[in-house]
């Protein structure tokens, strides 16, 4: 279990998220990023409800989680795509679960009513946090985009969609 406290993420914490995003693009299962934004492309493109950061007793960030809104259409206003990253050092402790639960419950007061995201099937790890989390698979897209870069450099990926509705 995590000893982290979990709180708003801000400009200053960017250098650790960032550090913690390089991680998991470079493990390959975690973005078809090759590269994390600047801090104005992520802070422009992240709605602010449920930006968090798991943050240790020394203030080291252990993981963070953002959303931003699938479309700028408003009957699509309360749908949201997330993100969730845990450094390296802190899996297994609690980290990303603990994200997860805060974020939800900032969501549906916010006017959140569904959070979703696509995980490659290799990533286990968070496919579990999520189902654990009560979030349902609703689909299978194939070969839905080529990687470019990394352990799986050259090849077509699949993504698992997951959803969970709120409130």
């Amino acid at each position: 279990m995590t000893h982290a406290t979990i709180r708003a993420m801000t400009a200053n914490d960017w250098p650790q998220v960032e550090s913690i995003y390089r991680e998991g693009i470079a493990a390959g299962n975690a973005t078809f990023e090759s590269e994390p934004p600047s801090w104005s492309d992520f802070d422009a493109g992240k709605l602010g409800v449920g930006r968090l950061v798991a943050a240790d007793s020394d203030g080291a960030v252990l993981g963070w989680i953002a959303a931003s809104r699938v479309s700028a259409r408003e009957v699509y206003r309360g749908v949201v795509e997330h993100s969730v990253y845990v450094a390296h050092d802190a899996r297994g402790r609690g980290v990303g679960k603990d994200l997860l639960a805060a974020f939800l419950s900032e969501a549906a007061p916010a006017g959140i009513w569904t959070v979703q995201a696509s995980i490659f099937p290799e990533n286990a790890a968070s496919l579990t946090l999520h189902e654990r989390a009560g979030f349902r698979r609703i689909g299978h897209r194939e070969r839905v985009a080529y990687m470019t870069y990394g352990p799986w450099a050259d090849t077509w990926r699949d993504t698992i969609l997951i959803e969970r509705r709120l409130g």
